[in-house]
C-alpha cells in the first residue's frame, strides 16, 4: 500500500518537472543581490573609503586646466 503511494507520488513528481524552479532561482538571486547591495553600501561609508572618495572629488574640483 506504501509503496503504491510513493510510487505514484514519484510518477508525478517527474511529470511535473521542475515547474516551481525559476521562483526559487529569482528568490535566491535578489536575496544575494540585496545581500551584495549591503556589503557595498558599508564599504563605501566606512571612514576609509569614504575619506578616500572625499579627497579625489576635492583635487578632482580644484584641478587646473
Amino acid at each position: 500500500m506504501v509503496v503504491q503511494w510513493w510510487s505514484k507520488r514519484w510518477a508525478r513528481v517527474r511529470v511535473a518537472g521542475e515547474d516551481g524552479m525559476t521562483t526559487a532561482e529569482y528568490a535566491v538571486g535578489t536575496l544575494a543581490a540585496c545581500a551584495l547591495a549591503a556589503v557595498l553600501y558599508k564599504v563605501v561609508t566606512s571612514g576609509a573609503v569614504s575619506s578616500a572618495l572625499q579627497s579625489l572629488i576635492v583635487k578632482a574640483l580644484h584641478a587646473s586646466f
